[in-house]
């Protein structure tokens, strides 16, 4: 089992995204201090597609001794109008490309958002054929695409349309490529009500990548964020804590990986409160692979 370990600027989403406070260089610079060989990117922190800005990404990422293995994108393949979902496939072609140039293995895909139009036979069918278009681009750019228990983009209004592991599957099911796996994150799993051990033995097979996050509720339950889901962004009671300082058993998620022998790389999904929790969830990262021969 090798792992190696990258970091997600949870924290840092509006300052990179919306309010252009603060940009990638800067980020690479802060990413610098930590325990890590790798940050995940997010095209919202991009300023350009221009092949001379990314250019001067990867320069940076180069200088910082810092490699950018996950590319993490939001397509939305649910949208009811035919017309955009055709859009939504180029987007994440543009965003394969950015990726490849950038020198990643994995690109994200999603299956989107779950409009209350939407019945689950079409949007598992939109989903699984959208993927299957892109394969052949992922191919030719030698880039894998690992699709996510996910919970929802931070600037979606509605939750994923695969959030409960019942369609996720049926969507995984019929997609078998080697282009194609899985991006594994327990926190999602218990989001959506489910276990997120039970989940991971389910895909553990197909795991290509993870995001590493703990989460807890802040002022309320899991009906609460029920109640509180169908709105820009996340629930203010859903809260991103230290990593094995929440609710995921970290030692039984390790314990799987290795009995595959996951060779790949898990990106922290932490530090809503600064670069320190970060720190810290490196650290306790860092000593669970090496607990685990990773």
């Amino acid at each position: 089992m090798k792992i190696h370990l990258a970091a997600f600027p949870k924290c840092f989403m509006d300052e990179l995204c919306i309010k252009r406070s603060m940009t990638i260089f800067d980020w690479i610079r802060m990413a610098k201090t930590l325990d890590i060989e790798g940050i995940e990117l997010y095209n919202g922190f991009l300023e350009s597609f221009d092949e001379g800005y990314l250019q001067r990404v990867r320069e940076a990422l180069e200088s910082a001794g810092l490699e950018a293995p996950m590319f993490c994108y939001s397509p939305n393949f649910t949208d009811p109008d035919p017309l955009r979902r055709l859009e939504e496939i180029e987007a994440e072609k543009r965003a394969m490309s950015v990726a490849a140039f950038l020198g990643a293995r994995t690109c994200r895909v999603l299956s989107g958002q779950r409009y209350p139009e939407v019945i689950r036979q079409d949007g598992v069918r939109w989903v699984v054929d959208a993927i299957h278009s892109l394969l052949p681009k992922a191919e030719e750019l030698n880039i894998i695409l690992a699709i996510e228990n996910h919970y929802k983009d931070n600037y979606w209004k509605y939750p994923e349309f695969a959030q409960k592991s019942d369609i996720f599957l049926e969507i995984i099911s019929q997609i078998r490529s080697p282009w194609f796996g899985v991006n594994y994150d327990p926190s999602n799993a218990l989001i959506a009500g489910e276990d997120p051990l039970v989940l991971l033995q389910a895909v553990k097979e197909r795991l290509v990548s993870m995001h590493a996050s703990d989460r807890y509720l802040a002022g309320g339950t899991l009906d609460d964020l029920r109640r509180m889901e169908n709105s820009v962004g996340y629930a203010k009671i859903l809260k991103h804590g230290v990593i094995g300082r929440g609710m995921i058993d970290y030692d039984k998620v390790f314990a799987i990986l290795q009995s595959v022998n996951f060779n790949g790389w898990i990106s922290i999904e932490d530090g809503m409160n600064g670069l320190d929790e970060i720190k810290e969830s490196a650290n306790f990262l860092r000593r669970k692979i090496e607990e685990y021969g990773g």
